[in-house]
């Protein structure tokens, strides 16, 4: 039976059509002689040529009202409520045109007739219509993976409908913490607690979790998502409530879970006069501006509309991509702004001075750096010289073009360092405070985080790779935490602190709490549908291995140097007091370091780091590799 029905549903639409009218006559006509037998309880009508003359009447009459009504333009397998109305419009017709013919040829009706003639053709055309999809979504059944819905409203009751469609998942109960829905049943389907779905699990052979919930907080998404974590499933999801009523996503579009949606916090809505503050009406320059956090600070200054945005880049490729995205947003939404893109390295004051003084910029925001702690350590004068010098040198550019303000993107890995990527970024914060001492026309502030989820240098994306790959997921060290923020809050909190900067200050963004790593692997594994294999569960999918702690990586990050930190307007953004260098002490110690680097003395490279006021703590020794290499 369900080999015909798949049979039939793979021929051409006009077989079908043709198998439909005649199915539909043969139906008409049974109905027509089954409503008089039924009836008179003979068979001596079917020798009368009025009613033949009747019957022949009938066909053709409901036949072009069925095609007049779309019926055959119906798809079976998606048959609606629809289709029936369709149906019983036919048959009204049709009844009216037995009533009719039999009058005009004078043939016998009994009024009992009309109304068996009406059932039988609804029975026949409809229910035949209705079991035939019944039948195909039988067997199709079979071949689709068994989920569960996670969220009974609307949006899960909606995506139900859109799998029914599909051919890949079949939904086989829903599950809800509003005890409003629980034990009751929607389109077909249980509604069950979430402390039974173990037990659904296990009953119902369920391969996925489809979280169904877009309008939840992003803490209460969190705590079902972590809950979810601990079941042998593959946990999917549908697009945020922002994204499906802006039309930029559907509700049957399944994604992985987010790691926002694992590690983030409900967002803090942006004060409307910081963010505005430094961008709105003025000419804004990026530098780094294809990079992680530098990309989402253009996109995050686009949407305040600013009258100009330099993008400031050395990597063709990043500026491309970065410059394309933003036209293209600018072209589709008419954001009347002009997008500058200018390839050039921070290191070269003379090109930064050009572009700052002919768009004539008014805030800089400063995202350039060498941000890799490994690669920083393997090629010591290169990051020290991008990092440090390249901040001073774009610095020194804002002050002699009239810059108002100038904002560095710090590190957390800036507080008591322990590599060489810490230290420089903690130096150049350094070559900031000593600026802003210096002179008061241009604001100098700096922004110290922590990680950002799915930067470039972030253990997420990795991780994905590896579990992808079938393993191992490669750790440094069991032990290992990390703080995290999600890109898009790290920008607009960046954002919103440049504009609280009254010179020289440092701000410090609430993080939340740190997360250890491996707790973050696990689950991780776990809500892509896998085991960790460990000694309890040998037979695990993904081997989870520690490598050890890598050139200059330290076991924990840290926000503040000391304990004294203050409240800002923003509850997310904090300000620090740190130890500062007069700038003439600053500018001896830079002379220093530059003709260290210039001759590539790695040993007064080193000792010039230690010497400086940063409380660098290496925990390896040189590690350059040219140095190495040499040595």
């Amino acid at each position: 039976m369900f080999s015909s029905i798949t049979w039939l549903f793979k021929q051409p639409r006009s077989i079908k059509r043709i198998i439909s009218v005649v199915l539909d006559i043969v139906f008409i006509t049974s109905a027509f002689w089954g409503a008089y037998i039924l009836r008179l309880e003979n068979l001596e009508l079917l020798s009368s040529a009025k009613h033949w003359g009747m019957l022949a009447a009938i066909l053709p009459v409901t036949i072009l009202c069925f095609i007049r009504l779309g019926l055959y333009r119906a798809v079976l397998r998606y048959l609606s409520h629809q289709a029936i109305t369709t149906v019983l419009i036919s048959i009204a017709v049709s009844v009216a045109a037995m009533v009719i013919s039999a009058h005009y040829l004078h043939a016998f009706l009994p009024r009992s007739v009309p109304v068996l003639y009406a059932a039988f053709v609804l029975i026949l055309c409809g229910g035949a219509r209705l079991s035939v999809r019944a039948l195909y979504n039988q067997s199709t059944k079979r071949q689709k993976i068994p989920v569960i819905i996670y969220g009974a409203g609307s949006s899960g009751r909606q995506l139900n409908t859109s799998l029914l469609h599909g051919n890949e998942y079949r939904a086989v109960a829903f599950v809800d913490d509003n005890s409003v829905f629980v034990n009751s049943v929607l389109q077909g389907l249980t509604v069950y607690s979430p402390s039974e779905l173990a037990w659904l699990t296990e009953r119902f052979g369920a391969q996925k979790i489809l979280l169904a919930v877009p309008s939840l907080t992003r803490q209460r998404r969190r705590e079902i998502i972590e809950s979810l974590a601990l079941l042998p499933l593959e946990v999917l999801t549908i697009p945020g409530m922002a994204d499906i009523v802006s039309g930029m996503a559907k509700v049957s579009e399944l994604q992985e879970v987010s790691i926002d949606d694992l590690l983030g916090r409900d967002p803090v809505e942006p004060y409307t006069d910081l963010i505005a503050a430094n961008i709105t009406n003025k000419v804004v320059m990026v530098t780094g501006a294809g990079g992680s956090i530098g990309s989402e600070l253009c996109r995050q200054i686009l949407q305040q509309r600013p009258t100009i945005l330099v993008l400031f880049e050395m990597s063709e490729f990043a500026l491309y991509q970065i410059d394309q995205e933003l036209s293209g947003i600018c072209n589709t939404t008419a954001l009347n702004v002009r997008v500058i893109p200018l390839m050039g390295s921070v290191q070269r004051q003379n090109r930064l001075e050009a572009a700052m003084h002919a768009y004539s910029v008014q805030t800089v925001y400063h995202a350039a750096a060498c941000k890799h702690v490994p690669l920083v350590e393997y090629n010591v004068v290169e990051g020290v010289r991008n990092n440090v010098f390249g901040t001073w040198r774009a610095a020194e550019a804002a002050i002699n073009t009239g810059v108002e303000t100038f904002v560095l993107i710090s590190t957390d890995k800036a507080v008591r360092p322990s590599n060489v990527m810490g230290t420089s970024k903690r130096l150049a914060e350094l070559v900031l405070q000593g600026l802003a001492q210096r002179q008061s026309s241009t604001r100098f502030c700096m922004v110290r985080f922590g990680n950002v989820l799915g930067s470039s240098g972030s253990v997420v994306p990795l991780f994905k790779k590896q579990i992808k790959a079938g393993g191992p997921i490669t750790l440094t060290h069991k032990d290992i935490t990390r703080y995290f923020m999600t890109i898009p809050e790290a920008a607009q909190l960046v954002i919103q602190a440049g504009a609280l900067g009254q010179g020289g200050d440092v701000f410090v963004l609430d993080m939340g709490e740190p997360v250890r790593i491996i707790d973050l692997a696990t689950k991780m594994v776990r809500l892509m549908g896998y085991d960790v294999k460990s000694l309890a569960i040998p037979a695990g999918d993904i081997e989870i291995k520690v490598t050890g702690l890598r050139p200059g990586e330290k076991l924990y990050e840290e926000l503040l140097i000391g304990g004294d930190e203050q409240p800002t307007l923003h509850p997310r953004i904090r300000t620090a007091h740190e130890v500062s260098l007069p700038w003439d002490q600053m500018a001896a110690y830079l002379a220093r370091l530059n003709i260290a680097c210039e001759v590539y003395d790695q040993a007064e490279i080193r000792a010039l780091l230690l010497e400086a006021p940063v409380a660098f703590s290496p925990q390896a020794g040189i590690c350059d590799l040219l140095w190495v290499e040499n040595n």
